[in-house]
């Protein structure tokens, strides 16, 4: 079945993401409209996909001949496009971001589910070809993770953003996603959460996961440790030499993640070095899975459960600042 979508906001990623992966799976997608708040760049993604460009984004949600929108950007504009296209009965693929607050924000929640239509909030980490490799390693190979450090490099703003006592700077939906990880690799939710938070940033944050059952006895720790000591204006001096994006100490070895295609693992036998440059990029793997959960006879919304779930860790991290006490997340769920 080839979907019939509509854009909403295209973003930083269009042009590496989003627009290749449209290319290659053509025979699933026709893209029929475009909506951006940047009119010129509406017309000419328009004209390349022989689609209509359009002034509003509920002009877009509901025609007729649109099955899906993909919200691709974040703007001033919020969950605005989504609760239109849940209105009209559209499916939806999130990729604006999860920089949301999952309390004050579950009626956005409730009206997703409430409308039946498929739902997929964007993961990008967890379609990684090296993530769905350690995955299958933690289940063949590896055992069960123990210890997962993420690092996480930030670069200082000015002085001028002090945002005041007890308040923590950060991309929240970069963290988010990153908590959201962690527990894609566990393979279970956080049962608490620490923070500590220097100079209006997360410095480390820890999550502690419980028991899983009988046979697994021992719990897992993973650290989210943020880097900030380079100044703003060495932006090319954060990417040199860092450390893996995430290390993942498990029962029988120890992986490193490089995203989004390098992993190197040691076990017994010795160090094993994987590049899987030729696997399916994580764009092309996010739209196959949405194409399949729309054309699926069964609602799938894991993926929005999951993130309003990372985004209350991150919620809970930010009481554990300023409590000084570590959180239990089991309380707060």
């Amino acid at each position: 079945m080839r979907l019939r979508v509509g854009l909403i906001g295209l973003g930083e990623h269009w042009q590496s993401r989003y627009r290749p992966a449209l290319r290659v799976l053509d025979d699933r997608f026709d893209v029929r409209a475009v909506y951006s708040t940047i009119s010129k760049l509406a017309e000419s993604t328009a004209e390349e996909f022989q689609a209509d460009p359009i002034d509003g984004y509920r002009s877009l949600v509901y025609r007729c001949d649109i099955d899906a929108v993909l919200i691709l950007k974040q703007c001033w504009l919020g969950w605005l496009p989504a609760m239109a296209a849940c209105q009209a009965g559209k499916a939806v693929y999130w990729g604006a971001g999860l920089d949301f607050d999952p309390q004050g924000q579950q009626s956005v929640r409730k009206t997703i589910e409430q409308s039946g239509v498929a739902f997929m909030a964007e993961l990008p980490r967890r379609f990684a070809p090296a993530t769905l490799r350690l995955k299958e390693l933690i289940a063949t190979r590896l055992g069960a993770p123990r210890l997962i450090r993420v690092h996480r490099q930030a670069i200082a703003a000015d002085s001028s953003t002090h945002l005041g006592p007890g308040a923590c700077r950060t991309d929240d939906s970069e963290l988010v996603e990153l908590v959201d990880w962690c527990r894609y690799i566990v393979g279970r939710s956080p049962t608490a959460v620490s923070s500590v938070c220097e100079e209006d940033l997360f410095q480390s944050l820890i999550l502690n996961y419980g028991k899983a059952d009988q046979n697994r006895r021992r719990s897992a720790i993973a650290e989210i440790a943020t880097d900030s000591t380079l100044p703003a204006q060495w932006k090319e001096a954060a990417s040199f030499r860092s450390p893996a994006a995430m290390k993942v100490q498990c029962e029988n070895g120890v992986a490193f993640i490089d995203l989004p295609n390098t992993l190197v693992w040691f076990d017994d036998a010795g160090r094993h070095v994987e590049s899987l440059e030729t696997e399916c990029p994580v764009g092309e793997r996010m739209l196959r899975q949405f194409h399949r959960s729309v054309t699926s006879l069964v609602l799938d919304l894991n993926g929005l459960v999951d993130a309003y779930e990372a985004a209350s860790v991150v919620q809970a991290a930010r009481q554990s600042h300023e409590t000084g006490c570590r959180v239990d997340l089991a309380e707060n769920r």
